[in-house]
């Protein structure tokens, strides 16, 4: 399935890329991982990028579009993929639809994941993850404690808090995401694309997905 997901920090993205790459073989592509593995490659799109990300700057849209394009064409994303956290604003969606025109690519579905505030504000508050960089296996103090306090079951270092985390700055991703990012279910509902799934659970959203793409 070739697919986009929407939806807040803490919205449960992550755990339903995972849950549809077991699926059917899709690739969950995340504009983090993508701008990271062309900096690896040494590709000249990832030395262009590396620039920027050295100096501090946002790596600007056309070359996250190009490293997107080449990434879209590689082997294992003809089986189909899952977009996470691209696009984030109206006129990325517009270039990538472009972009995705020109490629012959036709996206199956835009998933709208819609989480009230404060499910997402208690999920993201009490989550904790394992300092080793190697590992950063993630728990909530709640639902899945690591079984030594303050300590990761796999490798046993420190487990902590982020410092983008805490209530205050989990408040301002929040409203940066309602500002700029919400948007975009406006524009894919005029294209017919979005589907909005309402829920906490991600059985229930990744049964949702299934039923409208009739996977």
């Amino acid at each position: 399935m070739r697919l986009i997901l929407l939806g807040a920090p803490g919205a449960g993205k992550g755990t339903v890329a995972k849950m549809l790459t077991e699926l059917d073989g899709s690739v969950q592509i995340s504009t983090g991982d993508i701008l990271r593995g062309a900096v690896k490659a040494g590709s000249d799109l990832g030395k262009k990028a590396k620039g920027y990300m050295d100096a501090g700057d946002l790596v600007p849209d056309e070359l996250i579009l190009d490293i997107m394009a080449t990434r879209l064409q590689e082997p294992d994303a003809a089986k189909g993929f899952l977009l996470d956290g691209f696009p984030r604003t109206i006129p990325q969606a517009e270039a990538l639809t472009e972009m995705l025109n020109k490629l012959s690519i036709k996206l199956d579905a835009v998933v709208n994941i819609d989480v009230p505030r404060d499910v997402i504000l208690d999920r993201l508050t009490t989550r904790r993850t394992c300092s080793n960089s190697a590992c950063q296996e993630i728990y909530n103090v709640k639902t899945k404690p690591p079984k030594v306090e303050g300590v990761c079951d796999k490798c046993g270092s420190p487990v902590i808090q982020r410092d983008d985390e805490t209530k205050e700055a989990i408040s301002k991703r929040l409203d940066t995401y309602n500002e700029k990012t919400a948007p975009l279910a406006g524009y894919y509902e005029k294209t017919g694309q979005l589907l909005t799934v309402s829920s906490t659970s991600s059985d229930e959203v990744v049964a949702a997905i299934r039923e409208r793409v009739g996977a």
